[in-house]
C-alpha cells in the first residue's frame, strides 16, 4: 500500500537555521539592550523613592512625626540604597506634613522644570 502523502527527500537546512537563529538573537540583544538599560535605571529611582517614602511613613506611624532627614531613616529604620547611583533630596516643611522627596540619578541630566501658567 502506498502512503497517502508521499515523502520527498529534503536537504538538511538545520545548520542554516541554527546560524539564522543565533544571528536573530544577537541582533535583538544589540538593539534592545540600550532601551532596557534606560528602563531599569528609571525603575531603580522609582524603587528608591518608594523605599524612602515607606520609611518616612513608618516613622510617622510609630513616632507621630516625620523624620528630620534621610540619615535618621538610615540609622533608625534601616533604609538602604546605592548612594553612588542615587541622590535623595529630602525636604521637610513641618513634622506633621509629608516631606518633599525627590530622587536624582547621579550622572543623569537634571529633570526639566514644569512650565508655569498654562
Amino acid at each position: 500500500m502506498r502512503p497517502l502523502f508521499p515523502t520527498r527527500p529534503r536537504c538538511d537546512l538545520s545548520p542554516f537555521r541554527s546560524a539564522f537563529g543565533l544571528l536573530l538573537c544577537a541582533a535583538l540583544l544589540l538593539f534592545a539592550a540600550p532601551r532596557l538599560g534606560g528602563a531599569v535605571g528609571g525603575e531603580g529611582a522609582r524603587v528608591v523613592e518608594q523605599s524612602v517614602r515607606r520609611a518616612a511613613l513608618q516613622c510617622y506611624a510609630l513616632e507621630g512625626r516625620y523624620p528630620p532627614g534621610v540619615a535618621y531613616l538610615k540609622e533608625h529604620y534601616g533604609l538602604r540604597y546605592d548612594e553612588d547611583l542615587y541622590r535623595v533630596h529630602y525636604e521637610i516643611f513641618a513634622s506633621n506634613l509629608m516631606p518633599d522627596i525627590t530622587i536624582l540619578q547621579r550622572g543623569a541630566p537634571p529633570p526639566a522644570a514644569p512650565e508655569k501658567g498654562a
